[in-house]
Order: C-alpha cells, then sequence, then structure tokens
C-alpha cells in the first residue's frame, strides 16, 4: 500500500473523484503496513511515529498548503444553504463573510513547518480532512434520518447513543432552544470546512430552517445567534463527531492489512474493527 492508496480509499468513501484543497499527499510513501492516525499533527507525532515504527502519519486536520486550501472549501456552505431553501445571493454573502474570515486567518500561518519536518523525518504525511468529513456527513444523515425526532430533546438523546457520543467527555449541548421545542426543519451544518459561525446560522434561521446542527461553535458566534435568532442551535462536541468518520475510514484501512494506531480519536479500544463492531 502507498500513500496514495491510502487517500483513494478516503476519496472512494466520500464519493469524491479528486482530492480537496484542505487534503494532501505531502510526503509521499510506499510499503506501508502500520499508520499512525491522529486528528492534529505536527513534528511531535511524526517524532513519535518515527520512534513507535510506523510507516506513515495520516493528520485530519490541515497541514501544510492544506491550510492555506481549507477557506475555498467553506463554499459548499452555499450548496447546503440553498437546498434548505436560502436564496442564493443570501446563501453566497454569509458563505463569503465565513470565507474571508477563515483566509485572512491563514494568510500568516507557518503553512510548511509540519511538511518541510516530516520530509527531513523521512516519514511518510498524509491529511485527510473533507473526505472523511464527508464520511461522517452521510453516517448523521442516515441516523437522523432513522431517529425521526419530533422534539430538541429527542434529537439530542437519539444522536448520544451513537458511539463516538456516548464515549466522549463532552456532551451534546442544546446551546439555544429549550428540550421540548419541536425539531422542524433541521439542517446538519458539517462537511464544508468548518463550522458556519453567525452568518450561516442566521441566514438558515431567517428562512425557515428551525433546527440547525453543528459540529462546534467559537462563543462570540454563539452570542451573536443568541442574540438575534430563534430556533434551535445544536452542538455535537468537535473530537467526538470527527471520530465517526475517522472510525469508518481506519475500520476499511483495516480489512486492507494496515496496523492503525490512534492519537485523539474517541472509540476505538484496542485499535481493532472486529474489537470496536462487537462493542458497538
Amino acid at each position: 500500500m502507498n500513500t496514495r492508496d491510502v487517500m483513494g480509499l478516503a476519496l472512494r468513501m466520500a464519493g469524491m473523484k479528486s482530492v480537496p484543497p484542505d487534503s494532501g499527499v505531502w510526503v509521499e510513501g510506499s510499503g506501508i503496513r502500520k499508520v499512525m492516525f491522529a486528528i492534529d499533527a505536527g513534528p511531535s507525532e511524526l517524532l513519535l511515529a518515527k520512534e513507535l515504527g510506523y510507516d506513515l502519519v495520516v493528520a485530519h486536520h490541515p497541514v501544510g498548503p492544506a491550510k492555506l486550501g481549507f477557506a475555498r472549501v467553506i463554499q459548499r456552505h452555499v450548496q447546503f444553504m440553498t437546498e434548505k431553501g436560502v436564496p442564493r445571493k443570501t446563501a453566497v454573502k454569509a458563505a463569503s463573510e465565513l470565507a474571508e474570515r477563515v483566509s485572512v486567518r491563514s494568510h500568516p500561518v507557518n503553512y510548511m513547518h509540519e511538511v518541510d519536518f516530516a520530509r527531513e523525518l523521512g516519514m511518510p504525511f498524509v491529511n485527510i480532512h473533507l473526505p472523511i468529513d464527508q464520511v461522517t456527513r452521510n453516517s448523521l444523515l442516515s441516523s437522523i434520518g432513522r431517529m425521526e425526532p419530533r422534539t430538541a430533546g429527542q434529537l439530542v438523546d437519539g444522536l448520544e447513543r451513537i458511539r463516538e457520543f456516548r464515549e466522549a467527555e463532552t456532551r451534546i449541548e442544546l446551546q439555544m432552544g429549550e428540550r421540548s421545542d419541536p425539531v422542524g426543519k433541521w439542517v446538519l451544518v458539517f462537511a464544508a470546512g468548518t463550522n458556519g459561525g453567525y452568518p450561516v446560522a442566521k441566514a438558515y434561521f431567517d428562512h425557515g430552517v428551525r433546527t440547525v446542527i453543528y459540529l462546534h461553535v467559537d462563543y462570540d458566534e454563539l452570542s451573536k445567534i443568541r442574540r438575534d435568532c430563534r430556533g434551535n442551535l445544536v452542538v455535537l462536541g468537535h473530537m467526538a463527531g470527527d471520530s465517526i468518520g475517522i472510525n469508518m475510514f481506519l475500520d476499511e484501512l483495516e480489512e486492507l492489512g494496515a496496523e492503525v494506531g490512534t492519537l485523539g480519536v474517541i472509540g476505538r479500544p484496542g485499535h481493532g474493527a472486529q474489537q470496536r463492531r462487537k462493542g458497538a
């Protein structure tokens, strides 16, 4: 197995034909049998992987040039908003505001540090962000569809039964609204780079969406949402939510014969697919 095979597996699972701008193969490698997957990976994780005899480090969150390409993924919010009835002009404005904020923040980052470190260390290095997020999104959409929750409380309780949320130290939080409030028209805001913050949430709430589901939200953005919007805001939890798609991806990687270790991933006791399934 080589690094292109690993990326190709994630793309197939997500139904994507090309590597998105927030992901990439940064240091290529072949003969891969032992993989370390870390939600965040930098020099310390690369050194640890080298010392422990891993053949590849896969990070989830963007590294290298993917940090700069991250803002381009934000435009996926436009598609998600228009699908829920938000006028295209409003959706483009909301997503553009968010994309500009992300772009400005990413401009000064030291984007080649981890990649250059991996190259000097001789450690193959990949990051897979959007494809794995899309796998998580597909899984959560299916789960919520089967639940058919009528109230915000039923939605939260149903999601809490998913292994990764159940085992996390964080809990799913209803940050706006009451448990007894109807779910109504809902949207899962996921697999568009990052949460939509205030502008995207407001666009949804202003155009008939009653329940917005975010993976995470900044406090300042939450304060503005609470001030200007009405409805339910469900916040899932960052590490637990990311771990859903990661675990599905790693199960498939193990089926191909890879030995997998993880850092920061929730819900993988023993790092074995069969052991996970028995405990699910």
